[in-house]
Protein backbone atom coordinates (compact mmCIF):
# COMPACT_ATOMS: atom_id res chain seq x y z
CA UNK A 1 0.00 0.00 0.00
CA UNK A 2 2.75 2.64 0.96
CA UNK A 3 4.76 2.09 -2.11
CA UNK A 4 1.16 2.52 -4.43
CA UNK A 5 0.72 5.32 -2.45
CA UNK A 6 4.41 7.12 -3.31
CA UNK A 7 3.98 6.41 -6.95
CA UNK A 8 0.42 8.26 -7.01
CA UNK A 9 1.79 11.12 -4.48
CA UNK A 10 5.23 11.37 -7.00
CA UNK A 11 2.57 11.37 -10.13
CA UNK A 12 0.62 14.49 -8.68
CA UNK A 13 4.20 16.23 -8.04
CA UNK A 14 4.63 15.50 -11.47
CA UNK A 15 1.26 17.14 -12.49
CA UNK A 16 1.25 19.84 -10.20
CA UNK A 17 4.70 21.31 -11.55
CA UNK A 18 3.25 21.12 -15.17
CA UNK A 19 0.67 22.83 -14.32
CA UNK A 20 2.37 25.45 -12.40
CA UNK A 21 4.40 25.95 -15.61
CA UNK A 22 1.46 25.95 -17.89
CA UNK A 23 -0.84 27.70 -16.51
CA UNK A 24 1.76 30.61 -15.27
CA UNK A 25 2.51 31.27 -18.99
CA UNK A 26 -0.99 31.33 -19.95
CA UNK A 27 -1.94 33.85 -17.12
CA UNK A 28 0.99 35.88 -17.54
CA UNK A 29 0.16 35.90 -21.84
CA UNK A 30 -3.13 37.59 -20.79
CA UNK A 31 -3.69 40.98 -22.63
CA UNK A 32 -3.43 42.91 -19.27
CA UNK A 33 -0.11 44.64 -17.87
CA UNK A 34 -0.39 44.34 -14.14
CA UNK A 35 2.28 47.25 -14.01
CA UNK A 36 -0.05 50.01 -15.56
CA UNK A 37 -3.10 48.41 -13.23
CA UNK A 38 -0.58 48.95 -10.38
CA UNK A 39 0.54 52.58 -11.44
CA UNK A 40 -0.74 55.46 -9.69
CA UNK A 41 -3.40 57.25 -11.65
CA UNK A 42 -1.21 59.82 -14.22
CA UNK A 43 1.90 57.64 -13.92
CA UNK A 44 5.05 58.84 -15.89
CA UNK A 45 7.19 55.93 -18.03
CA UNK A 46 9.45 56.47 -15.21
CA UNK A 47 7.45 54.97 -12.75
CA UNK A 48 5.92 53.02 -14.62
CA UNK A 49 9.56 51.51 -15.68
CA UNK A 50 10.25 51.24 -11.43
CA UNK A 51 6.71 49.43 -11.14
CA UNK A 52 7.24 46.79 -13.44
CA UNK A 53 11.28 46.21 -12.33
CA UNK A 54 9.28 46.15 -8.42
CA UNK A 55 6.98 43.39 -10.19
CA UNK A 56 9.82 41.65 -12.06
CA UNK A 57 7.79 41.71 -15.07
CA UNK A 58 10.93 43.50 -17.00
CA UNK A 59 12.45 39.80 -16.97
CA UNK A 60 11.64 36.99 -19.57
CA UNK A 61 9.10 34.85 -19.28
CA UNK A 62 11.47 32.12 -18.61
CA UNK A 63 12.93 33.73 -15.38
CA UNK A 64 9.77 34.59 -14.30
CA UNK A 65 8.90 31.23 -14.36
CA UNK A 66 11.94 30.26 -12.50
CA UNK A 67 11.35 33.14 -9.87
CA UNK A 68 7.79 31.75 -9.16
CA UNK A 69 8.53 28.16 -8.88
CA UNK A 70 11.51 29.04 -6.64
CA UNK A 71 9.48 30.90 -4.28
CA UNK A 72 7.26 28.28 -4.14
CA UNK A 73 10.16 25.93 -2.34
CA UNK A 74 11.94 29.12 -0.72
CA UNK A 75 10.14 32.18 -0.16
CA UNK A 76 10.54 35.41 -2.37
CA UNK A 77 11.44 38.86 -1.65
CA UNK A 78 8.90 41.57 -3.03
CA UNK A 79 10.65 44.39 -1.83
CA UNK A 80 9.08 47.53 0.01
CA UNK A 81 6.03 44.64 0.05
CA UNK A 82 8.46 42.34 2.29
CA UNK A 83 9.61 38.54 2.47
CA UNK A 84 6.91 35.95 1.12
CA UNK A 85 7.81 32.57 2.87
CA UNK A 86 7.15 29.72 1.21
CA UNK A 87 4.93 28.75 -0.46
CA UNK A 88 4.84 31.92 -2.20
CA UNK A 89 2.50 32.36 -4.48
CA UNK A 90 2.58 36.24 -5.39
CA UNK A 91 1.59 39.35 -4.52
CA UNK A 92 -2.10 40.30 -4.52
CA UNK A 93 -2.35 44.05 -5.70
CA UNK A 94 -5.71 44.28 -5.21
CA UNK A 95 -5.96 43.32 -1.73
CA UNK A 96 -2.21 44.40 -0.93
CA UNK A 97 -1.21 41.21 0.97
CA UNK A 98 0.41 37.95 0.01
CA UNK A 99 -1.47 35.88 -2.15
CA UNK A 100 -1.24 32.67 0.03
CA UNK A 101 -2.60 34.70 3.27
CA UNK A 102 -5.48 35.94 0.93
CA UNK A 103 -6.39 32.12 0.26
CA UNK A 104 -5.55 30.98 3.64
CA UNK A 105 -8.22 33.48 4.97
CA UNK A 106 -10.86 32.20 2.64
CA UNK A 107 -10.35 28.76 1.61
CA UNK A 108 -11.37 27.21 5.08
CA UNK A 109 -15.26 28.02 3.30
CA UNK A 110 -14.67 26.62 0.58
CA UNK A 111 -13.54 23.50 2.29
CA UNK A 112 -16.44 22.97 4.57
CA UNK A 113 -18.86 23.58 1.65
CA UNK A 114 -16.87 21.23 -0.64
CA UNK A 115 -16.50 18.35 2.21
CA UNK A 116 -20.39 18.64 3.36
CA UNK A 117 -21.98 18.88 0.32
CA UNK A 118 -20.38 15.60 -0.79
CA UNK A 119 -20.91 14.00 2.48
CA UNK A 120 -24.78 15.08 1.24
CA UNK A 121 -24.75 13.89 -1.86
CA UNK A 122 -22.78 10.69 -1.26
CA UNK A 123 -25.39 9.92 1.64
CA UNK A 124 -28.18 10.91 -0.46
CA UNK A 125 -27.72 8.93 -3.59
CA UNK A 126 -25.84 6.03 -2.19
CA UNK A 127 -29.21 5.56 -0.61
CA UNK A 128 -31.85 6.32 -2.93
CA UNK A 129 -30.14 3.87 -5.51
CA UNK A 130 -29.71 0.50 -2.98
CA UNK A 131 -33.11 1.33 -2.22
CA UNK A 132 -33.95 1.28 -5.60
CA UNK A 133 -32.41 -1.34 -6.69
CA UNK A 134 -33.49 -3.19 -3.81
CA UNK A 135 -36.94 -2.50 -4.93
CA UNK A 136 -36.60 -2.42 -8.42
CA UNK A 137 -39.96 -1.83 -10.47
CA UNK A 138 -41.86 -0.31 -7.28
CA UNK A 139 -43.30 3.14 -6.57
CA UNK A 140 -40.49 3.97 -4.87
CA UNK A 141 -38.15 2.66 -7.79
CA UNK A 142 -40.00 5.04 -10.09
CA UNK A 143 -40.37 8.17 -7.66
CA UNK A 144 -36.61 7.98 -7.40
CA UNK A 145 -35.80 7.77 -10.77
CA UNK A 146 -38.03 10.83 -11.47
CA UNK A 147 -36.74 13.04 -8.64
CA UNK A 148 -33.39 12.19 -9.99
CA UNK A 149 -33.80 13.25 -13.54
CA UNK A 150 -34.88 16.32 -12.41
CA UNK A 151 -32.13 16.85 -10.01
CA UNK A 152 -29.92 16.65 -13.20
CA UNK A 153 -31.75 18.93 -15.00
CA UNK A 154 -31.43 21.64 -12.20
CA UNK A 155 -28.98 24.48 -12.33
CA UNK A 156 -27.44 25.60 -8.85
CA UNK A 157 -27.51 29.37 -9.70
CA UNK A 158 -31.47 28.76 -10.41
CA UNK A 159 -32.42 26.72 -7.62
CA UNK A 160 -30.02 28.59 -4.57
CA UNK A 161 -32.18 31.88 -5.08
CA UNK A 162 -35.59 30.11 -4.89
CA UNK A 163 -34.41 27.64 -2.03
CA UNK A 164 -33.45 30.54 0.50
CA UNK A 165 -36.84 32.56 -1.12
CA UNK A 166 -38.60 29.77 0.37
CA UNK A 167 -36.90 27.60 3.13
CA UNK A 168 -35.11 31.27 4.59
CA UNK A 169 -37.33 34.27 3.65
CA UNK A 170 -40.77 32.54 3.60
CA UNK A 171 -40.98 29.33 5.98
CA UNK A 172 -37.77 30.18 8.18
CA UNK A 173 -36.36 26.72 8.10
CA UNK A 174 -33.26 26.92 8.33
CA UNK A 175 -30.60 30.20 8.81
CA UNK A 176 -29.69 32.71 6.68
CA UNK A 177 -26.69 30.90 4.67
CA UNK A 178 -23.22 32.10 5.73
CA UNK A 179 -20.03 31.11 7.05
CA UNK A 180 -18.83 30.85 10.43
CA UNK A 181 -15.45 29.00 11.61
CA UNK A 182 -16.39 26.05 13.55
CA UNK A 183 -14.42 26.68 16.03
CA UNK A 184 -15.95 30.26 16.85
CA UNK A 185 -19.49 28.99 16.84
CA UNK A 186 -20.05 24.73 15.81
CA UNK A 187 -24.04 25.24 15.73
CA UNK A 188 -23.79 28.13 13.84
CA UNK A 189 -21.21 26.87 11.63
CA UNK A 190 -23.53 24.04 10.86
CA UNK A 191 -26.83 25.73 10.50
CA UNK A 192 -25.18 28.52 8.30
CA UNK A 193 -24.38 26.07 5.48
CA UNK A 194 -27.16 23.28 5.93
CA UNK A 195 -28.94 25.17 2.42
CA UNK A 196 -25.33 25.76 0.48
CA UNK A 197 -24.69 21.78 0.97
CA UNK A 198 -27.76 20.91 0.13
CA UNK A 199 -28.22 22.97 -2.94
CA UNK A 200 -24.72 22.08 -4.24
CA UNK A 201 -25.78 17.95 -3.58
CA UNK A 202 -28.78 18.16 -6.29
CA UNK A 203 -27.11 17.96 -9.37
CA UNK A 204 -24.61 15.14 -7.69
CA UNK A 205 -27.08 13.07 -5.70
CA UNK A 206 -29.10 12.62 -8.45
CA UNK A 207 -26.40 11.53 -11.03
CA UNK A 208 -25.07 9.10 -8.28
CA UNK A 209 -28.47 7.42 -7.08
CA UNK A 210 -29.00 6.18 -11.23
CA UNK A 211 -25.44 5.04 -11.00
CA UNK A 212 -25.95 3.34 -7.30
CA UNK A 213 -29.13 1.67 -8.44
CA UNK A 214 -27.35 -0.07 -12.36
CA UNK A 215 -24.30 -0.97 -10.61
CA UNK A 216 -26.52 -2.83 -7.32
CA UNK A 217 -28.52 -4.52 -10.44
CA UNK A 218 -25.38 -5.46 -12.43
CA UNK A 219 -23.82 -6.76 -9.42
CA UNK A 220 -26.47 -9.07 -8.39
CA UNK A 221 -27.03 -10.45 -11.07
CA UNK A 222 -23.06 -11.97 -11.34
CA UNK A 223 -22.54 -15.69 -10.63
CA UNK A 224 -20.69 -15.11 -7.66
CA UNK A 225 -23.76 -13.50 -6.07
CA UNK A 226 -25.80 -16.31 -7.47
CA UNK A 227 -22.98 -18.70 -6.30
CA UNK A 228 -23.54 -17.39 -2.75
CA UNK A 229 -27.05 -17.30 -2.53
CA UNK A 230 -27.10 -21.45 -3.74
CA UNK A 231 -24.98 -21.86 -0.51
CA UNK A 232 -28.15 -20.49 1.58
CA UNK A 233 -26.82 -17.14 2.64
CA UNK A 234 -29.20 -14.29 3.24
CA UNK A 235 -30.24 -12.07 0.96
CA UNK A 236 -29.38 -9.08 3.33
CA UNK A 237 -25.66 -10.57 4.05
CA UNK A 238 -25.10 -10.98 0.29
CA UNK A 239 -26.11 -7.63 -0.09
CA UNK A 240 -23.81 -6.08 2.22
CA UNK A 241 -20.93 -8.20 1.92
CA UNK A 242 -20.60 -8.60 -1.76
CA UNK A 243 -22.54 -6.57 -3.85
CA UNK A 244 -22.66 -3.20 -2.30
CA UNK A 245 -18.70 -3.65 -2.21
CA UNK A 246 -18.57 -4.21 -5.50
CA UNK A 247 -20.74 -1.47 -6.43
CA UNK A 248 -18.54 0.85 -4.31
CA UNK A 249 -15.32 0.33 -6.09
CA UNK A 250 -16.41 1.94 -9.20
CA UNK A 251 -18.45 4.68 -6.82
CA UNK A 252 -15.29 5.63 -5.52
CA UNK A 253 -13.71 5.91 -8.73
CA UNK A 254 -16.63 8.55 -9.93
CA UNK A 255 -16.51 10.40 -6.64
CA UNK A 256 -12.35 10.86 -7.50
CA UNK A 257 -13.40 12.62 -11.06
CA UNK A 258 -16.35 14.44 -9.66
CA UNK A 259 -13.67 16.59 -7.18
CA UNK A 260 -12.93 18.85 -9.48
CA UNK A 261 -16.51 19.24 -10.81
CA UNK A 262 -17.53 20.06 -7.11
CA UNK A 263 -15.01 22.86 -6.64
CA UNK A 264 -16.51 24.04 -9.66
CA UNK A 265 -20.37 23.95 -8.48
CA UNK A 266 -18.93 25.75 -5.10
CA UNK A 267 -17.51 28.31 -6.94
CA UNK A 268 -21.33 29.03 -8.32
CA UNK A 269 -22.94 28.20 -4.80
CA UNK A 270 -20.59 31.02 -3.00
CA UNK A 271 -21.65 33.58 -5.24
CA UNK A 272 -25.33 32.52 -5.21
CA UNK A 273 -25.29 32.70 -1.46
CA UNK A 274 -22.51 35.44 -1.07
CA UNK A 275 -20.23 33.20 1.27
CA UNK A 276 -16.45 34.08 0.96
CA UNK A 277 -14.76 31.45 -0.35
CA UNK A 278 -12.08 30.63 -3.04
CA UNK A 279 -15.20 30.61 -5.02
CA UNK A 280 -16.05 34.42 -4.44
CA UNK A 281 -12.33 35.12 -4.12
CA UNK A 282 -11.88 33.77 -8.09
CA UNK A 283 -14.81 36.05 -9.25
CA UNK A 284 -13.05 38.89 -7.67
CA UNK A 285 -9.59 38.85 -9.10
CA UNK A 286 -11.03 37.93 -12.31
CA UNK A 287 -12.83 41.29 -11.84
CA UNK A 288 -9.67 43.20 -10.20
CA UNK A 289 -7.93 41.94 -13.06
CA UNK A 290 -5.23 40.56 -10.26
CA UNK A 291 -3.29 37.60 -12.05
CA UNK A 292 -1.15 36.94 -9.38
CA UNK A 293 -4.54 36.26 -7.41
CA UNK A 294 -5.96 34.22 -10.26
CA UNK A 295 -2.87 32.46 -10.25
CA UNK A 296 -2.63 31.46 -6.99
CA UNK A 297 -6.13 30.15 -5.83
CA UNK A 298 -6.03 27.86 -9.60
CA UNK A 299 -2.68 26.35 -7.98
CA UNK A 300 -4.08 25.65 -4.46
CA UNK A 301 -7.25 24.32 -6.04
CA UNK A 302 -5.62 21.79 -8.70
CA UNK A 303 -3.20 21.01 -5.48
CA UNK A 304 -6.26 20.81 -3.33
CA UNK A 305 -7.97 18.17 -5.60
CA UNK A 306 -4.57 16.27 -6.35
CA UNK A 307 -4.56 15.50 -2.32
CA UNK A 308 -8.00 14.32 -2.45
CA UNK A 309 -7.51 12.23 -5.94
CA UNK A 310 -4.69 10.35 -3.36
CA UNK A 311 -7.02 9.93 -0.76
CA UNK A 312 -9.34 8.35 -3.20
CA UNK A 313 -7.05 6.48 -4.55
CA UNK A 314 -6.16 4.80 -1.06
CA UNK A 315 -9.73 3.92 -0.66
CA UNK A 316 -9.99 2.73 -3.82
CA UNK A 317 -7.25 0.18 -3.03
CA UNK A 318 -8.35 -0.90 0.14
CA UNK A 319 -11.72 -1.93 -1.75
CA UNK A 320 -10.01 -3.60 -4.44
CA UNK A 321 -6.49 -4.75 -4.02
CA UNK A 322 -5.96 -5.62 -7.19
CA UNK A 323 -4.89 -1.28 -7.80
CA UNK A 324 -2.54 -1.80 -5.37
CA UNK A 325 -0.74 -4.62 -7.27
CA UNK A 326 -1.16 -3.30 -11.08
Amino acid sequence: MLRFLTRRALGAIVILFLLVLLTYLAVMSLPVDQAMLNCPKGCSPQQLAIVRHNMGLDKSNFEQVLDYVKGLFVGASHGADGFCNAPCLGYSQSRHQFVIDVIMDNYPATIMLALGGSVCFLVIGVTLGMVSAWKQGSLFDTIASSFSQLGQSTQIFFVAPLAMALFVTNLHWLDKPGYTPFTEDPISSITGMILPWLVLSIIFWSNYTRQVRSLMIEQLSEDHIRAARAKGMSNRYVWWRYALRGAMAPIVTIFGLDLGVVLSGAVITEVSFGIHGLGMLAVKSVTAQDTQLELGVLLFSAAAILVFNIVVDAAYGLLDPRVRIG
